[in-house]
């Protein structure tokens, strides 16, 4: 990979047209990345010490959390550290390396919510059955699934566009390798490389996709034919926080990677990854908490938690101070 280039290190341009405004960029990108940071570490550790949330809608919760946290992980701190520095310099196996794990994560993420829409129509088609067909075993198996093909789709995106000739500009109209702003770099891009690229991105998208909306078309059907309002509302309500991390992940991802693109729109779609680098994951746990009366009460219980915890260590450290000055 890489065998037919002549450039071996890219500039990522990002933001550098907007000099004005690179430090307070740097300043809501970094409060962002701490709060994404915050707000999904939150949610991990609320499922994992409260006992009620361990069942599989929570367990793929945790997964998206998770997930999500790693994929800001691989652009954000990059992102703040060209936003200060003079050199934005990022030699090729970086880029490749950094869009690898990009994509291999946000796949990874698309997948996590076509398993987790089937846990939602498992649990309303068969309640009674639930635990049954949505073991901890078959949680696991869809988990490991998702990952493999997320990171098997990825490889092929990177494989392919790294195979690439890179012998003119080395400048990267963006803030990390994004798949778009590397191909219009490349000497020997083909439509046939389009039509690979443009395949397993579909796949990505439109396949989870699909399997999404399958899932909440049979949901829908069993909803409607429920005798009780109520009943009809507690279903709903379950499924409203997920429909909504759907909507904002795929109304931004499928709009930058399956719509065609030309030079003049990377500004557009540089303006359209912020959205959904930094405020799409920000947004996904606020959804999750606030839409989620279960996840509402664990989130309160570990920061009562944590109240409880401070006046004991701010007890604690002036007794030990005074032992370590007597001693």
């Amino acid at each position: 990979m890489g065998n037919h280039s002549t450039v071996t290190t890219f500039l990522l341009w990002g933001f550098s047209s907007f000099p004005e405004i690179q430090n307070l960029l740097f300043v809501v990108i970094l409060l962002s990345h701490m709060a994404i940071l915050l707000a999904n570490a939150s949610i991990m550790v609320a499922i994992k010490l409260n006992h009620s949330l361990h069942s599989p809608m929570y367990f793929f919760l945790f997964a998206l959390s998770f997930s999500e946290t790693c994929t800001t992980m691989v652009i954000l701190p990059r992102m703040l550290v060209d936003l200060l520095s003079e050199s934005k310099a990022i030699s090729l196996p970086e880029c490749a390396t950094q869009m690898f794990f990009f994509f291999g994560l946000a796949a990874n993420n698309c997948f996590i919510m076509a398993a987790m829409s089937y846990d939602r129509y498992t649990a309303i088609h068969s309640p009674l059955h639930y635990h049954i067909f949505m073991t901890p075993k078959v949680c696991c198996h869809l988990l490991i699934a998702s990952c493999v093909i997320g990171f098997l789709c990825s490889v092929s995106i990177t494989f392919t566009i790294f195979n690439l000739s890179f012998c003119g500009s080395k400048t990267i109209q963006h803030f990390f390798c994004d798949i778009s702003p590397l191909v219009h770099l490349a000497c020997d891009y083909t439509a046939h490389h389009a039509v690979i690229i443009f395949v397993v991105s579909a796949f990505v998208l439109v396949g989870s996709f699909v399997l999404i909306m399958i899932s909440y078309a049979f949901i829908v059907f069993l909803v409607v034919r429920m005798p009780s309002a109520q009943g009809r509302h507690k279903a709903f309500s379950t499924c409203s926080s997920h429909l909504t991390v759907v909507s904002l992940h795929y109304g931004f991802a499928c709009f930058v990677y399956l719509i065609p693109k030309n030079r003049d729109s990377f500004h557009e779609d540089m303006l359209m990854a912020v959205t959904y680098t930094v405020l799409t994951p920000l947004l996904n746990p606020i959804v999750y908490s606030l839409r989620n009366k279960e996840m509402r009460t664990a989130l309160r219980k570990v920061l009562n938690s944590i109240n409880k915890m401070l006046p004991c260590l701010a007890i604690k450290k002036p007794e030990s101070l005074r032992t370590t000055i007597e001693y």
